[in-house]
Formats: C-alpha cells, sequence, structure tokens
C-alpha cells in the first residue's frame, strides 16, 4: 500500500479511504535554511547567521522577521536557538520577498492560475498572468518527491487530517487544513496543498505546503500570536464562497497548478 502524501480516493461518493498523507516536519533534522540552495539566492547578497539563547526572528529582526522568514522558507516554530538563518546584507532587498515572476505568460489566459516552483520552493497564483499571491512552500523530501508536471485542482477539504502521520508524541492525526487537492497517482493516491510546518528544506511526503501558525499554536502551543496564514489565504481565493463549507469538496472549475524544477 502506498504511503505517499494524500488517500485514496472514491470521487462518485466522496468518501476517503485511509492510505497515507504527510511526513513529520522533523524527517531531515540536520539541515537548516542555510545549508539550502535556491536559485535566487544569487540575487540577493547574505550571511549565514545562527540564533542564540534568548534570539527569536521577532527580536533579532523586529518589523523585518515576516521577510526573513520567507527567504529563509522557515516558520517560527523552526527558527529556533541554533537553527542558521540566511541574513540578507540590505534588507530592503528582501521586502515582501518572493523569487517568482511578477508577470507569468504561461498563465495570461487563465482567470486562476498556481504556480509551484520546486528549485525555489514557492508557490505564486496568478490572475491573467499577474502575481497577485506568492508563499513559501515545503514540498517532497528526495525519497517522496512532489510530482511536477501541469494539474488543476479538483477538490478541496478546509480540515483536512492525515491517516498515517500524526503531530509528533501524540495519536493525532497530522492537520493538513485548507487542503486543495491537485493529483492523483495511477495507485490512486491523491496530493495536496495544504498548510502545515515549513521547517526551511523540503520536508513533506510528496504535498505542497504552506503556513498555518494557527495550527502550530494549537498544537504545539508555537507562536503564541499566528500571523502566517498563507494556505488560509491560496484556499479562499480557490474556493471564493466555498471556503467556509466543512465537508469534503469536488471542484469542478479548480485552477490549473503548474509544477516545475527541481528540489533542493
Amino acid at each position: 500500500m502506498s504511503r505517499r502524501c494524500g488517500h485514496r480516493w472514491l470521487a462518485a461518493t466522496l468518501i476517503v479511504l485511509a492510505v497515507g498523507a504527510e511526513r513529520d516536519s522533523h524527517s531531515r533534522p540536520s539541515s537548516s535554511p542555510c545549508t539550502i540552495t535556491y536559485p535566487s539566492d544569487a540575487t540577493v547578497p547574505w550571511d549565514c547567521r545562527r540564533l542564540r539563547p534568548g534570539e527569536s526572528l521577532e527580536r533579532v529582526f523586529g518589523d523585518r522577521w515576516k521577510d526573513v522568514a520567507r527567504f529563509n522558507r522557515v516558520d517560527r516554530r523552526h527558527a529556533q536557538v541554533g537553527v542558521a538563518l540566511k541574513v540578507p546584507k540590505r534588507f530592503e532587498e528582501i521586502k515582501d520577498f518572493t523569487p517568482l515572476p511578477l508577470r507569468y505568460p504561461p498563465a495570461d489566459t487563465e482567470a486562476r492560475f498556481i504556480l509551484v516552483d520546486l528549485a525555489e520552493q514557492f508557490l505564486g497564483a496568478y490572475e491573467y498572468g499577474r502575481l497577485v499571491f506568492s508563499a513559501p512552500a515545503a514540498t517532497g523530501e528526495r525519497e517522496a518527491a512532489t510530482p511536477a508536471g501541469d494539474f488543476r485542482v479538483t477538490a478541496a477539504h478546509r480540515r483536512h487530517h492525515s491517516s498515517v502521520y500524526t503531530i509528533e508524541g501524540t495519536d493525532i492525526p497530522y492537520p493538513m487544513n485548507d487542503a486543495l487537492m491537485f493529483y492523483t497517482d495511477k495507485q490512486g493516491v491523491n496530493y495536496w496543498i495544504h498548510g502545515r510546518d515549513l521547517p526551511g528544506y523540503p520536508a513533506s511526503h510528496g504535498c505542497v505546503g504552506l503556513y498555518d501558525e494557527e495550527m502550530q499554536h494549537a498544537y504545539y502551543g508555537v507562536p503564541k500570536n499566528p500571523v502566517l496564514d498563507d494556505a488560509r489565504t491560496l484556499y479562499r481565493w480557490v474556493m471564493g464562497s466555498r471556503a467556509d463549507r466543512e465537508s469534503v469538496q469536488t471542484v469542478t472549475d479548480g485552477p490549473r497548478v503548474l509544477i516545475v524544477g527541481r528540489a533542493p
């Protein structure tokens, strides 16, 4: 039985059978954002800085902390003491950081279009070729790569959960909030874009993970004041007036999802 991200799916009745889901965020413990190389690193001069006892993103970088987090593709739960972060030499160069193009001609005719760049570990939402939203991502690790290709969102579930992986140290199924299904493989296993932990490197079991600090606060108590909610922002952008429904939904008019590149 496959253990990739997602579940087998019986579309006719919307019944989900437990098959697989999300790998825990600590599957690559030796990695740190400074050890990961992205193509856009060459465009922003930076130094590597390790967080010391008593330090956090907010304490070190003040109102620039969100930009530093985006630049490192990391969340506050994983920006802990001892973690080495990329720190730009000029902070203005990473304001509202995104490595994705502001205009993307292949999406010019699409009202809604999602681009996932595996090499950059970033996701972008486009409207008629114009970038309207972008977010750092955690895609599949080397042993369970996120598939590249041209897909489409076909299902959504606001309160999805893993059927294999749990919150570490508990038997609570790992939450996959604001989940958008974009691919089903030949074994009937589904792949989703959803909220999860972002440790600063590819760490999922095939899905595309976005910030969900509300989930982290609920289950880990960190951060104390949730702010980053990219998974929810994307979900609402895709689902519109249907975004608050709790049940699994089929999506017949979902945006294209183009996944390109190769994860670092």
